[in-house]
């Protein structure tokens, strides 16, 4: 029996460079499951128990034909019953909890154990009391293969992201309520999670955070801006340990972490992001990353409803999700187009339909380009049928609009008298809508809703005060600048003064781009400030400072104004225009070009890796972006977060933060 975290070295890059999510599945595959093909072992099939969490981690990695060329024949789960099997071995890859523990020594001890043998591994770090509980049972000891630690208990989202698989986060530790029990057990898990990112790539970060206001604050507002700095501290603990835990774990610092709060950026979770990923997930009723569709019956009845997940899998979704929706729907039609001028199959049905006889060798040709030609062809025609989806969408519900008002609010170019204009003249718009603006309203004039203006503002969209609660709700999670002083008071007359606030500077200088695509979130400023090693210290610290033996790091304190704090108004108005046209010449980042590019990056020349973790939910742009800067500067930029939240689920954990017994389950917007 050993007890250890694994010894090989590979996958933290000392021999390759690997992408992050091809670690996490290579470890779960071959540092795990192929790790007990030894000895009597090594041809036989084996049962894998996991608990309902590493399953999530299984699954978020690997897909079951992987786990079954592992040697696995059976997948069960730890705390239901199961048929006893005393001729094969058995894994388990569990959480090192009390009671996970005693279920396993149940599993496995006294005269007739369920199986033959166990090889034990752990999703994080192991109490010494456990460990002497199993070593206590004698009966059990020799049947133990291997008992090991694999420090893996985070699920990968995407190729560069991760989630902890906190959904309740922003309740828990920035609730009205302070519950300070539910609070260090939120705070305590995550940690553990996050850190083991860190163990499992072999990592050792800089570990940097979003500093804590002055305390000067009411007493209610202090645990919260401590949140970043409670996490990061628990986080360099865990981390700490693996340096003298784990063999081979690096002593000095590989790669930076930069952990936030929500209240970073609180409009990237609600403003209307215009790119192909977005727009699905805001604007079609999709279940997570599936989306359910209807297709003529075969035998020409009823339609049948079939499921389609948009994941990597997937290349034309790969291509397109992060190119802006109109973008999108170009490619796909030059898609169709070509691939019906230069496909066998499709030329020939084309002629068929004109009135061409077909030769007994053209129909051969036929039938032998067509199970690649339908195949390739439902691929496109669904994209196809979705972007035309939400482009209807859009026309309908007249939303250009709307994203227009939203992005000349966030660079400075419109103002109350906008917004209200926009309320009285569009009393159709959705209640979801008319909130989410005023969200936006309320992150660049906080003073707006300072006594009854709000109430007059909540009148005038003809919204519930159980909509308001969500624009209240945003103070607590510091969604309101307290440098921003109150002037005036609010009335529904168009005020004559043209003063301006601005959230964003305009960048898009920078490239040509779609006309409602200027927006972009916090993140993208803040990461590469740290990649140049210009964040300053006065606002995010590093809890273990820089050591002058790491090549390339400079931690250059700069007098600069705060990143994110408003820059100067621009003067010049943006042009209100339906029209989103765009040079076909620009290279916005994400064109299959750049998908390209970065699948033929050679990693080896790659900088180190950046992570940033977001506390309260991270949203498709700043997934977007990581993308985008990976390119951009060259380092596996990973995003990682407490979940991923499209508009309407933030909006219902908004409103979570002053509601009592309630649950996500039985409050909607």
């Amino acid at each position: 029996m050993s007890f250890s975290d694994s010894d090989s070295s590979s996958y933290g890059g000392a021999t390759e460079y690997k992408i992050f999510r091809q670690i996490s599945r290579d470890r779960l595959l071959y540092e795990m499951l192929g790790s007990t093909k030894t000895g009597d072992s090594k041809s036989t099939w084996k049962v894998l128990i996991m608990d309902k969490v590493t399953v999530k981690v299984m699954s978020h990695s690997c897909n079951m034909a992987d786990i079954t060329d592992q040697g696995v024949s059976l997948v069960e789960d730890l705390f239901r019953r199961r048929q006893p099997l005393p001729s094969m071995d058995v894994i388990y890859f569990i959480q090192p909890s009390k009671e996970n523990v005693v279920m396993f020594l149940s599993d496995m001890s006294g005269r007739e154990p369920l199986y033959k043998k166990a090889f034990v591994f752990f999703s994080s770090p192991i109490p010494k009391e456990l460990v002497n509980h199993i070593k206590s049972d004698t009966s059990v000891v020799p049947r133990i293969g291997a008992l090991r630690e694999m420090n893996l208990e985070y699920f990968p989202i995407d190729n560069q992201a991760f989630i902890t698989d906190h959904d309740r986060a922003l309740e828990e530790l920035f609730g009205d309520v302070e519950n300070p029990r539910k609070f260090e057990a939120c705070l305590n898990v995550m940690a553990t999670r996050l850190a083991t990112v860190f163990a499992s790539l072999k990592e050792l970060p800089f570990v940097r955070f979003r500093t804590a206001k002055a305390l000067d604050d009411s007493p209610t507002s202090t645990f919260r801006d401590l949140v970043p700095t409670k996490l990061a501290a628990a986080v360099w603990n865990c981390i700490s340990m693996y340096k003298s835990t784990i063999p081979n774990f690096p002593q000095t610092e590989t790669c930076e972490l930069l952990i936030l709060g929500r209240s970073v950026d609180q409009i990237a979770p609600v403003i209307h992001e215009w790119t192909y990923d977005a727009m699905c997930h805001d604007l079609l009723d999709m279940d997570g990353n599936k989306y359910t569709y209807e297709v003529p019956s075969k035998t020409g009845g009823q339609t049948e409803r079939k499921e389609v997940l948009m994941e990597d899998h997937d290349p034309i979704w790969l291509e397109l999700r992060h190119a802006h929706i109109a973008d999108a729907s170009e490619r796909l039609h030059e898609k169709m187009t070509n691939f019906v001028s230069k496909n066998k199959a499709a030329q020939i049905q084309q002629s068929g339909r004109d009135g061409s006889e077909l030769s007994t060798r053209d129909l051969q040709k036929m039938v032998q380009a067509l199970p690649q030609y339908t195949e390739q062809v439902e691929k496109i025609s669904l994209h196809v049928e979705i972007a035309g989806k939400i482009n209807r969408i859009i026309r309908e519900t007249g939303l250009r609009e709307l994203g227009q008002l939203e992005q000349d609010l966030v660079f400075g170019n419109a103002g109350a008298k906008d917004v209200i204009n926009f309320l009285r003249t569009k009393q159709t718009e959705t209640p979801e809508n008319k909130l989410r603006l005023l969200m936006i309203y309320a992150s660049v004039y906080p003073e707006k809703f300072v006594g009854d203006r709000g109430l007059k503002l909540m009148q005038l969209a003809r919204l519930s005060r159980e909509d308001m609660k969500v624009v209240n709700n945003m103070q607590l999670i510091g969604g309101s600048s307290d440098d921003k002083k109150t002037t005036g008071s609010f009335s529904l007359k168009f005020n004559t003064q043209k003063t301006k606030q601005a959230t964003r500077k305009d960048r898009s200088n920078e490239e040509e781009t779609w006309q409602l695509s200027r927006f972009y979130p916090m993140v993208e400023e803040l990461i590469e400030n740290l990649s140049k090693g210009e964040l300053p210290k006065n606002e995010f610290s590093c809890i273990n400072e820089a050591s002058p033996t790491v090549q390339g790091d400079s931690q250059r304190a700069t007098q600069r104004a705060p990143v994110g704090q408003a820059s100067a108004p621009h003067s010049i108005r943006s042009k209100r225009t339906a029209n989103w046209a765009q040079s076909r010449h620009s290279d916005d980042g994400y064109s299959s070009d750049s998908t390209l590019r970065i699948a033929s990056t050679d990693f080896k020349k790659m900088g180190r890796r950046i992570f940033v973790f977001i506390i309260g939910g991270a949203t498709r742009s700043e997934l977007r972006v990581c993308h985008k800067l990976t390119t951009k500067l060259r380092r596996e930029v990973v995003l990682g977060s407490s979940s991923i939240d499209d508009p309407p689920q933030y909006i219902t954990k908004l409103k979570l933060l002053s509601e009592r017994d309630l649950s996500m389950d039985n409050l909607k917007i």
